[in-house]
């Protein structure tokens, strides 16, 4: 039976249809609320979406399809199933940066905000997301301004004998001191929610009503405290211009080049644009598509889902995601299409946020191309070395070794093609030796299934480093697969006539030449190099100081009754670090899962030696 045939007697019904190559692996996966008229239009020479879709069905040898009784339920099957198989030609949502949120548990003791990066289910509230994690903080410094909240684990603040320096200067309320109350610090926590929430004028009016009703109870001290919270809410409040009335939106927009998506989202609390986010993606498949699958990969994965979501075009599958993101959040999610008005000039200039991403993502990759060939000719490779890959060690006496590997692309941080090596077969300060396990072991051939080969490698050192790492790729049988060159630091030239500190270039050895290349200092390529280098050297040594922090921590309270691997872990996983443990309460101890009073106790005595 032809693939046409078998579509003919494809169900006019809801599901998920896998398209497979001739070796029968998964590259595709869909759903459509009507299986035969979503397949058939495939092979549609007349559709207005052929141009996208031509080059998946040349690849396309067979396709399968589960029947599902909902239109949602193919939604979360299409999913599991992407999750499950990965297809090829599936869109692959992948955030531009590293976000960053401000996280507060309002159930916690005088609640503190502190920034993270990960946002799980855990009953804390989370705002954001912010583009770095110095935003994060400057909004956290800003915010602590108006709201004086304590900075400090409460630990930490109840061990010290009088407030710390920020209460002086007005910027906590030292409630580890009892300088205020558990409902004023609570009203704090929630004025400062509502501000992240963008709820600036609710928040303003709640402060002013607070502000009179302490006056007219003559408790001038705490009405003075709320003017004087309301004088730096205002300004803030009066910068923040209102875009939309009504509750929260997200508005969607996307500018289109060839194969490359750029998406972008603006978030609108409480009717105030408050942010944005941008996403990059390969998609070759129709655009409604790309933004339905989009829509479904982020909410599925996020903390708040607004009320409304503002779409670019028109999406076969909005009612069944509305109410998919419905049951999320526990109330009515609506998906609009403006035509017209505020909301359609929102639409707007998210697509114009999406193409300037666009552009400026466009001309950093012409200009990383440009550095990147120079470097290739500079040091005469073989090829241009768009995926980099750079190795280092750290150790101490042959104690706790380890070894790191970073990747950049297109000269920018992989960071999830990042590994860390745990050395296991070699003793003492042996550094080739560790070299050599690690590149066994990331050349394997499993490895490089998973990995694709670099086109250059890089490695921390000298001539001595390079000929030891040649002669391994070579036993590999990898030899001409990729470049390899070694990386020196400059080093400081003693001269005891001299008035300021000489340092020698860095150098750079290539295979078969005794002497370096020095490179122009201060030249991109050799500044790209240096900064692969430092960021391997960075991550070894992290990885390093991690390992000796769990021996630390292990030292330190394995002679303690009661105390076993588990709870040994729990309290690793709970402090990170002998000196973090050393630093808590009994109180805090016992929180530990797994912990009870006496052996908590146990800890605390032996720590601090009573």
């Amino acid at each position: 039976m032809s693939l046409e045939e078998k579509i003919l007697q494809f169900p006019a019904s809801p599901g998920v249809y896998l398209m497979r190559d001739n070796s029968g692996c998964i590259i595709y996966v869909g759903k459509a609320r009507s299986l035969r008229q979503r397949v058939r239009s495939y092979f549609n020479s007349s559709g207005d979406s052929r141009y996208h879709i031509k080059f998946l069905m040349a690849k396309v040898t067979d396709i399968d399809v589960v029947l599902t009784d909902t239109e949602k339920e193919a939604l979360l099957l299409e999913n599991t199933l992407i999750k499950q198989h990965h297809p090829r030609y599936n869109l692959n949502l992948k955030d531009d940066k590293t976000y960053f949120s401000l996280r507060v548990d309002p159930q916690e003791e005088f609640a503190r905000f502190t920034v993270v990066r990960k946002r799980p289910r855990d009953g804390a509230q989370y705002f954001g997301p912010y583009s770095s994690g110095s935003a994060a903080r400057e909004v956290l410094r800003q915010m602590i301004r108006m709201f004086p909240l304590r900075h400090y684990p409460l630990s930490t603040c109840m061990s010290r004998s009088r407030p710390c320096l920020y209460h002086q200067i007005g910027q906590c309320s030292a409630p580890c001191h009892g300088f205020i109350t558990s409902e004023a610090y609570a009203a704090l926590v929630s004025g400062a929610m509502l501000f992240l929430e963008g709820k600036g004028r609710q928040l303003v009016a709640e402060f002013r009503r607070r502000m009179i009703d302490a006056s007219e109870r003559m408790f001038y001290e705490e009405a003075a405290r709320w003017r004087n919270l309301l004088r730096s809410i205002e300004v803030t409040v009066e910068k923040q211009k209102v875009v939309l009335r009504g509750g929260d939106s997200d508005v969607v927009g996307f500018f289109r080049s060839e194969s490359r998506l750029e998406l972008a989202l603006l978030f609108i609390r409480s009717g105030v644009l408050t942010g944005s986010r941008l996403f990059s993606v390969s998609w070759e498949l129709d655009d409604a598509t790309a933004i339905s699958a989009f829509l479904q990969q982020y909410y599925a994965n996020v903390i708040f889902i607004p009320e409304e979501i503002l779409l670019p075009l028109e999406i076969e599958d909005v009612g069944a995601l509305a109410e998919l993101f419905g049951e999320i959040k526990g109330s009515r999610v609506t998906l609009l299409l403006p035509q017209r008005g505020t909301k359609r000039e929102l639409v707007v200039l998210a697509g114009k946020n999406a193409m300037s991403a666009y552009s400026e993502r466009d001309d950093s990759e012409v200009k990383a191309e440009a550095v990147l060939a120079e470097l290739s000719r500079r040091l005469h490779l073989g090829r241009i070395p768009r995926r980099i890959e750079c190795y280092d060690i750290s150790t101490i006496q042959g104690r706790f070794s380890v070894g790191s590997c970073v990747v950049f692309t297109l000269g920018r941080a992989d960071t999830g093609q990042y590994r860390h090596y745990r050395i296991k077969t070699v003793e003492g300060q042996d550094d080739f030796a560790m070299l050599r396990e690690i590149f066994l072991r990331r050349f394997r051939a499993e490895s490089i299934e998973k990995a694709a080969l670099p086109d250059l490698v890089v490695v921390d050192g000298g001539i001595g480093q390079l000929n030891a790492v040649q002669e391994i790729i070579a036993e590999l049988g990898l030899a001409g697969r990729f470049d390899l060159v070694s990386l020196a630091k400059s080093r400081i030239l003693h001269d005891s006539m001299a008035s300021y500190v000489i340092k020698s270039n860095e150098r750079v050895y290539l295979p078969g030449r005794k002497n370096p290349v020095v490179l122009r200092q201060n030249s991109a390529p050799l500044l790209l190099l240096a900064a692969i280098r430092d960021e391997a050297h960075r991550f070894a040594i992290g990885y390093h100081r991690k390992l000796r922090g769990k021996e630390g921590i292990a030292s330190g309270i394995e002679s303690v009754h009661g105390i076993g691997p588990k709870r040994r872990n729990a309290l690793l996983k709970h402090f990170g670090s002998l000196q973090g443990l050393k630093e808590a309460a009994v109180e805090e101890i016992i929180t530990v899962p797994g912990m009870n009073r006496a052996a908590a106790e146990a800890v605390y005595l032996v720590l601090h030696n009573a």
